[in-house]
């Protein structure tokens, strides 16, 4: 296991117990990564209590058909909100990451080789990110699947430490 592939799957059982310790259910639309983010999900302990799916929306008609993202641009700020809240409400679940970039060799809807955006949805957050990250292609996906992990963690600890507040 690559030192890369070790952290990811330790971000994924952090989230696996916040997820079973809170009951939230988790899901992810994404696309630069092809399933590596719900890949790392579904490899935690217990996934099957708390991650309720993905939805690999490589192609734009996906992204526009089945996540509702607007026509437009998938590689920007406003697609990746839209594919989380889309994943979100269709997979009835309480939180939601979105990944959509431009994973290189070459640009893609403007955006540089690197450029990534990852988009978090729950009731009580909605946020999204852009990043620049560097390498080829495979280092990207990788950087970006750690990414969505780690937004997914901070989200779950906000909404964990929400739920023990009420």
């Amino acid at each position: 296991m690559t030192t890369a592939e070790s952290r990811n799957s330790g971000l994924a059982e952090r989230i696996a117990t916040l997820a079973g310790e809170s009951g939230l259910t988790v899901a992810a639309a994404e696309s630069l990564t092809s399933g590596g983010f719900s890949s790392a999900l579904g490899a935690a302990s217990d996934s099957s209590d708390w991650f309720v799916g993905g939805v690999v929306a490589y192609s734009r008609r996906v992204k526009h058909e089945v996540l509702g993202v607007p026509e437009g641009p998938v590689v920007c700020a406003e697609a990746a909100t839209a594919m989380a809240a889309g994943v979100r409400s269709m997979l009835g679940a309480d939180v939601a990451v979105a990944l959509s970039g431009a994973g290189g060799p070459d640009p893609q809807d403007g955006q540089a080789p690197g450029t990534v955006y990852l988009a978090a949805d729950c009731d009580a957050d909605s946020q999204v990110q852009r990043v620049q990250l560097s390498g080829p292609p495979s280092e990207v996906v990788q950087q970006s699947v750690t990414l969505a992990l780690e937004m997914m963690l901070r989200l779950l600890e906000k909404q964990s430490a929400g739920a023990d507040d009420a």
